[in-house]
C-alpha cells in the first residue's frame, strides 16, 4: 500500500483499519493502562502484554498493526507512545516477526517534528498525530485567535492540516538530512538516539541497543508522571475547564519548568559587572545556584572532607586564570558590531581570547585602536569554508578554529535570517544583502579524518603560528572523534554542550539536539589520555559555563580552558528576550538594525569584571580545597561526588559513576597539555625553500618576513619541479605576504612560479592577490581552495598533450576552489566534484566538471566548457555560471531549486563569455578554446547562463523599464 505521506490524517487510519477497503488484514491495538496506583509493575506489565498481543496478531496473519492510544479515558491512561512502538519494534525483531507486518501509531501524545522523528526512529511505519490535527481544528474555530494570527478568511481546516502536516514532513526531513538519511525507509528503526535520564531497565525493554550514560528513570517513575498528568486530565469534582498555561519548556516563565537563566539571575549579574563588587558576585552565584538540579554539574560537589585548606594568596592569581577563558563563536551578524567588538576588547585586555564566529571580521579591527584597544579576535572560526574566510583574515589571529558541528544544533550550520544581513554584512561574507545566509554542517572538503588532516595542515602553512581548534559536540563516540583529531594534528578539542545559540536556531534543534558538556568532556578526556594524546592537545567545554563553581567542574572533569557565550552575552547587557532572530534585540547585543545598536550600553569593562569575578571565585574554592594551580586538578576526578538530592525522584534514579571513572595517564605522559605544538607528520621542505629563495631574492635581513621587500624589488621568479607529496605549494607565501601586504595589496605578477609534475594537495590554497602560480602537469584535491587573489594556470605539457585529449581528461582533483572570494583559476582539462563549491568571487575556466558543480555559490564568474555532473547549481544564491551544453541535457543535471539556465542572448553577457574563453586560451594554449573560438555562433548556440533565480527576476524587471523609457523616447 502506497502512502502519500508516512504521516496520516485520521481518515486515512480508518482506511487503512477497514480491511475490506484494501485487502490487508490489519488489527489496532490498545495502547493504555488501568488508571490506579502504581509503582511501575502495572505499566511495564501493560508493555509487555501489548508485546505479546502483537506477536499473537502476526502470529494471525496480521499485515498492518495500529497502536492506538484513543481508548484513553477517566479509567485508563496511555503507555507513552514511544515506549509502546520501541517495545513492539523490538520484540518483533527478537522473534523474527518484524518484517511480517507494518506499524501504525495512532496517538495524541505526539505533536512535533522531534516526537515524531522519536516515533520513526524507534521503528513506526506511519503516524498519526490526531490531537495535533484537533488543536489546528480548534485554533481556526477560536475567532480571537484567528484575528490575532490575521488568518486568511479561505483558511479552512482541511487546507490547515494539510500544512501542519507539511510543515512536521519538513522538519522530520530536516532531522534526517542532519544524520545524513535520503529515504524515510532508512531512517525508520536506525535509533539514531542518545537516552538521556533513561534507565536501564526501561532501555532494554523498549529502546533495545541505545545508549544510557547516566541511568535515570525506570518504570515508576515515567508511570507515576503519566498517572500524575491523566489524573490532571481527568479530574472528576472539576467544574471549570482545564487551564493547560505555559509550561515554559522554551522560555521562562515563574509558574513554568525551572530555567537555568532566570530574572534574578540576570539581574544580579547586570548589578555585578556594573559595581564589580564581590558582595554582587556573591548575589549573582546565590542566584544561579540550583537546589533542584537542572545540568548535570547540579549534581555534583567537591569532595572537601580531606582537604587541607591554604591561604589565598598561595593560589594561582585570576590574571592567569583568566588567560584560560575564551567567549564563544558568535559571528558578526548574529551579534550587533558593537556588541562582537566589546568581546574581542574585553579577552585581550584579560589576555584570553574572544572567537569571530562564521561571519568575517572587519580588517580595520585588525590594528589596535587609537586608546590601545585592540577589536581583533584572536581566534577566527572556519566554518563551511566561505563568509570571510581569506589569507588576511587567517593570519590574523593566535587560533583558527574549524567549525565542525554547532553544539546548540549539531548536525546544522549556522543561520542568519535574510533581514540581518544588511551592507557591512554583506561585504564581509562576499554575499548580496538580505539573502539568507545557511552554511550547511558538511564542510565539502571534509568528508574523512584524512581531509580534516589536511584541513589542519592547510591552516597550519598559512598561519604557522596559530593554533588550530577542532570544534566537535559532545555525544555518545565523541571520545574516539576527539583521539582522531589529535592525530590529525590539531592542537586544541573543543568539547561543545548543547546550551546556547543565536541568530536563528529553530527550537526543535535547540531543545532536542546535542548533550551536556559534561559527558562529551569526560568521555573525551577519559578516551584521550588512555590513547596517550592527552598531552598534545588542549581540551576545551562550552554550553551553560556561569560560574567558578562550573569551570572548576569542567577542569576536574578534565577541561583546561573554558568557553563563554550566553553568559557574555549578558555580562555585556543582554536581557535574554529571545528575540535574536527577529533583529530587534532591545539592548543592541544580537540586532544588524541601526535604530536597535544605537540602544547598545555595553562596555569591555562589564565583560572584564564577569571574567575577574568568575576566576576569583576559582580561587576562592581552589583555596578551601588546598588548589594552588589549576594544572593540579585537570582530570583529578576523585575531587568530585555524585550529590545527593532529598525529596527528587528523578535525580535519585541518575548514576555518575561512569562520567566520575578517573583516567591514568601513562608514565611520561600527562592528564593536561605538555606540548607546546602538536606537530604531527607534516612536513613542507618546498614551500619553506620557496621562502628561501624568496629571502634572498629581496635581500631581507634574517628573521624579517621575506615578502616584506617585494614592493621595492623585481618580479620573483623561479620554477619548481614537484610531486604528489608537495602539499600546500604557495600557501605558506601566501600567508606571509597578507602579513605584510594584506589580501589585495600586492601588484600583480610580483611573485611568478612555475611548477612542473604532479602537485601534492591543496596547490595555491588560500592564494593571495601578486601571486601566479603555473602548474605544468596536473593538480590535486582542493586547487585553489580559499583563494582570495593572485591566478592559478593549470595545463599539461606539450608531450602530454600529444598522448591525450585535454578537454576529455581531469587535471585537478575535487573541491578546487571552495570557498574562493576571489582570483582567477583556468584549468586545461576536467575537474572532479565539488568545483567551486561556496564560491564567493573567483573567475574560473575549466573543461568539465563532477557533480554537485558550484553549489552553494555566491559570488564568482564560472565558465564550464564541457560536460557537468549531476545536482549542478545546488543552493547557489549568487555568481553567474556559463556552460556548455555540449550534449543538450544539462538541464537534466541541473539542480532547479534556486536557479535558472538561460540562453547566452544579451550583448554584455555575449562579451563576458567570450573574454572568458579568450583569456583560458591565452594562458593554457587549449585546444578546445581555439576552437570554440572558431566557430562562435555555433558556440553560442550550446552556452548557457546559470543564474539564481532571484537575479534572473531582477533583470526581467530592469529590462521591462528599460523597454519602457526606449517606448516614451
Amino acid at each position: 500500500m502506497h502512502l502519500e505521506s508516512a504521516i496520516l490524517f485520521e481518515q486515512e487510519v480508518e482506511y487503512i483499519a477497514e480491511r475490506s477497503a484494501h485487502g490487508f488484514k490489519s488489527s489496532v491495538l490498545d495502547t493504555t493502562f488501568q488508571a490506579k496506583e502504581d509503582d511501575g509493575s502495572s505499566l511495564k506489565a501493560a508493555v509487555e502484554a501489548l508485546c505479546q498481543a502483537a506477536e499473537a496478531a502476526v502470529e494471525d496473519g496480521v499485515e498492518i498493526l495500529i497502536l492506538s492510544d484513543r481508548k484513553v479515558d477517566a479509567d485508563h491512561a496511555p503507555i507513552p507512545s514511544l515506549m509502546a512502538t520501541g517495545a513492539v519494534h523490538h520484540h518483533l525483531t527478537k522473534t523474527g516477526k518484524r518484517m511480517r507486518a507494518s506499524l501504525v501509531v495512532e496517538t495524541g501524545e505526539a505533536r512535533d517534528t522531534h516526537q515524531l522523528a522519536c516515533l520513526f526512529g524507534y521503528g513506526a511505519t506511519a503516524v498519526c498525530p490526531y490531537l495535533g490535527y484537533a488543536t489546528v481544528r480548534s485554533v481556526l474555530k477560536n475567532e480571537k485567535l484567528r484575528s490575532k494570527h490575521k488568518f486568511d478568511e479561505d483558511l479552512t481546516p482541511e487546507i490547515a492540516m494539510q500544512n501542519y502536516r507539511k510543515a512536521l514532513e519538513k522538519g522530520l526531513l530536516k532531522i534526517m538530512s542532519k544524520m545524513g538519511i535520503s529515504v524515510l525507509n532508512s531512517y525508520q528503526g536506525a535509533q539514531c538516539f542518545e537516552a538521556l535520564g533513561v534507565g536501564q531497565e526501561v532501555v532494554d525493554l523498549c529502546f533495545t541497543g541505545t545508549t544510557t550514560r547516566i541511568g535515570g528513570v525506570s518504570f515508576a517513575e515515567i508511570s507515576d508522571e503519566t498517572l500524575t498528568r491523566h489524573g490532571t486530565a481527568f479530574q472528576k469534582d472539576a467544574d471549570e475547564p482545564l487551564i493547560l498555561g505555559d509550561p515554559g519548556y522554551n522560555r521562562y516563565r515563574k509558574a513554568g519548568e525551572a530555567h537555568a537563566l532566570t530574572t534574578d539571575v540576570i539581574s544580579n549579574l547586570h548589578t555585578f559587572v556594573k559595581t564589580g563588587k564581590e558582595e554582587d558576585y556573591e548575589g549573582y552565584v546565590k542566584a544561579a545556584l540550583n537546589d533542584n538540579p537542572i545540568t548535570i554539574k547540579d549534581l555534583l560537589v567537591f569532595k572537601d572532607e580531606d582537604a587541607k585548606a591554604i591561604s589565598i594568596d598561595e593560589v594561582e592569581p585570576a590574571s592567569e586564570i583568566v588567560k584560560r577563558f575564551t567567549t564563544a563563536a558568535m559571528s558578526l551578524g548574529a551579534l550587533s558590531p558593537e556588541a562582537h567588538e566589546t568581546l574581542a576588547i574585553a579577552m585581550n585586555r584579560l589576555g584570553g581570547k574572544s572567537d569571530s564566529g562564521e561571519g568575517g571580521e572587519d580588517p580595520r579591527r585588525f590594528e589596535p585602536y587609537p586608546n590601545g584597544d585592540f577589536a581583533r579576535s584572536a581566534i577566527k572560526q572556519v566554518a563551511s569554508g566561505r563568509f570571510g574566510v581569506s589569507t588576511n583574515y587567517l593570519v590574523n589571529c593566535a587560533e583558527i578554529e574549524i567549525k565542525m558541528a554547532q553544539g546548540a544544533k549539531p548536525g546544522e550550520g549556522g543561520q542568519l535570517p535574510g533581514h540581518k544581513v544588511n551592507g557591512l554584512i554583506a561585504r564581509l561574507r562576499n554575499t548580496q544583502p538580505g539573502v539568507q545566509l545557511i552554511s550547511p554542517p558538511p564542510h565539502h572538503d571534509i568528508y574523512s579524518i584524512e581531509d580534516l588532516a589536511q584541513l589542519i595542515f592547510d591552516l597550519k602553512e598559512v598561519n604557522p603560528a596559530a593554533r588550530v581548534t577542532v570544534k566537535l559536540v559532545a555525544e555518545a563516540g565523541v571520545g574516539t572523534i576527539a583521539a582522531g583529531v589529535a592525530k590529525a594534528g590539531a592542537d586544541n578539542i573543543l568539547i561543545s554542550g548543547h546550551d546556547g545559540g543565536t541568530a536563528a536556531s529553530p527550537l526543535s534543534s535547540t531543545k532536542h539536539c546535542g548533550l551536556p558538556w559534561e559527558l562529551g568532556v569526560a568521555e573525551a578526556q577519559q578516551t584521550l589520555v588512555m590513547n596517550n594524546l592527552r598531552d598534545r592537545v588542549v581540551l576545551r567545554t562550552d554550553g551553560g559555563l556561569r560560574n567558578g563553581r562550573d569551570v572548576l567542574i569542567a577542569a576536574m572533569l578534565g577541561a583546561e580552558e573554558f568557553n563563554f557565550g550566553t553568559i557574555a552575552m549578558i555580562a555585556m547587557g543582554c536581557v535574554y528576550v529571545r528575540k535574536c532572530h527577529l533583529n530587534n534585540c532591545p539592548v543592541g547585543v544580537a540586532t544588524t538594525s541601526p535604530k536597535w545598536r544605537a540602544k547598545f550600553k555595553g562596555n569591555p569593562e562589564m565583560v572584564v569584571n564577569f571574567m575577574m569575578g568568575v576566576a576569583e571565585e576559582m580561587r576562592r574554592h581552589m583555596a578551601s580545597l588546598g588548589i594552588r594551580e589549576l594544572n593540579e586538578i585537570i582530570g583529578h576526578t576523585h575531587l568530585l561526588a555524585q550529590r545527593e538530592v532529598p525529596n527528587h525522584a528523578k535525580a535519585a534514579t541518575v548514576d555518575l559513576s561512569k562520567l566520575l571513572k578517573e583516567a591514568l595517564p601513562q608514565e611520561g605522559s600527562s592528564r593536561h597539555r605538555t606540548h607546546e605544538r602538536n606537530t604531527g607528520c607534516h612536513k613542507t621542505p618546498l614551500d619553506i625553500q620557496i621562502l628561501a629563495d624568496l629571502a634572498a631574492h629581496t635581500n631581507v635581513k634574517e628573521g624579517e618576513n621575506p615578502a616584506s621587500q617585494l614592493m621595492d624589488s623585481a618580479p620573483f621568479k623561479a620554477t619548481y619541479p614537484v610531486i604528489n607529496t608537495d602539499r600546500n605549494l604557495g600557501t605558506r607565501l601566501s600567508g606571509r605576504i597578507a602579513e605584510v601586504h594584506g589580501n589585495h595589496g600586492l601588484p600583480d605578477g610580483s611573485v611568478e612560479i612555475t611548477c612542473t609534475g604532479s602537485a601534492g594537495q591543496s596547490f595555491g590554497t588560500f592564494l593571495c592577490s601578486g601571486v601566479n602560480l603555473t602548474l605544468i602537469g596536473e593538480g590535486n584535491d582542493y586547487t585553489g581552495k580559499g583563494m582570495c587573489g593572485g591566478s592559478i594556470i593549470v595545463r599539461p605539457s606539450e608531450e602530454m598533450a600529444e598522448t591525450f585529449e585535454p578537454s576529455e581528461n581531469s587535471i585537478i582533483g575535487n573541491t578546487v576552489l571552495y570557498g574562493a572570494t576571489g582570483g582567477e583559476l583556468y584549468a586545461n582539462g576536467r575537474a572532479g566534484e565539488r568545483f567551486s563549491v561556496r564560491n564567493s568571487g573567483a573567475t574560473a575556466v575549466c573543461e568539465g566538471v563532477g557533480d554537485h558543480g558550484c553549489e552553494y555559490m555566491t559570488n564568482g564568474l564560472i565558465a564550464i566548457l564541457g560536460l557537468t555532473g549531476q545536482n549542478f547549481g545546488a543552493g547557489m544564491s549568487g555568481g553567474v555560471a556559463y556552460i556548455l551544453d555540449i550534449d543538450g541535457k544539462f538541464q537534466s543535471r541541473l539542480n532547479p531549486e534556486m536557479v535558472v539556465a538561460l540562453p547566452v542572448a544579451r550583448d554584455a553577457d555575449i562579451l563576458e563569455i567570450k573574454t572568458l574563453v579568450e583569456k583560458h586560451l591565452a594562458k593554457t594554449g587549449s585546444a578546445l578554446a581555439k576552437e570554440l573560438l572558431a566557430d562562435w555562433e555555433g558556440t553560442l548556440h550550446k552556452m548557457l547562463r546559470v543564474i539564481p533565480k532571484d537575479r534572473h527576476t531582477l533583470e526581467l524587471e530592469e529590462a521591462k523599464h528599460e523597454h519602457a523609457l526606449q517606448g516614451m523616447a
